[in-house]
C-alpha cells in the first residue's frame, strides 16, 4: 500500500511512522475527553494498536526491538498531540469526543453548499 520500491525500506518507515502519528491524533483527542480506565478510554488507547499491528504485518515490518521503539514513540506522540489539541480547544470552546466534528464547528474548514438559483 505505502511501499515505495525505488527508494527502499527507509521510505516505508517514513510513511508508516507518519501513518501511526496521524492515526493516533483523533484517538488521543477522544481519550482526553473521557473518564480514565472506562470502556471508551480502553478503546481509544488499544484500537490503534490493532490497526498498527495489521499494517506492520501487511507492510512486512519486523518485530525487532528497534522497530517497537520507533513505532511506540510515534504512537505516544500521536496520542499526546491529540490530547494536547483537546486541552487547547477546551479552553476556548465546548469540545466533543470527535475531532472531525470539532474541526468543522471551529470553522477551520469552510464548507460550501451549492444553492440552486
Amino acid at each position: 500500500m505505502f511501499r515505495v520500491v525505488k527508494r527502499g525500506v527507509e521510505m516505508v518507515w517514513v510513511w508508516f511512522m507518519f501513518l501511526v502519528i496521524v492515526l493516533n491524533i483523533p484517538f488521543g483527542y477522544w481519550r482526553e475527553n473521557v473518564k480514565r480506565l472506562s470502556c471508551q478510554w480502553f478503546f481509544a488507547v488499544h484500537f490503534p494498536v490493532l490497526v498498527m499491528a495489521f499494517f506492520r504485518i501487511h507492510l512486512g515490518i519486523g518485530w525487532g526491538l528497534s522497530t517497537v521503539l520507533l513505532i511506540g514513540s510515534a504512537y505516544f506522540s500521536g496520542q499526546w498531540l491529540g490530547a494536547k489539541w483537546n486541552r487547547t480547544w477546551k479552553r476556548s470552546m465546548n469540545v466533543s469526543n470527535c475531532l472531525l466534528r470539532d474541526i468543522a464547528l471551529s470553522r477551520w474548514i469552510i464548507i460550501y453548499s451549492a444553492k440552486k438559483l
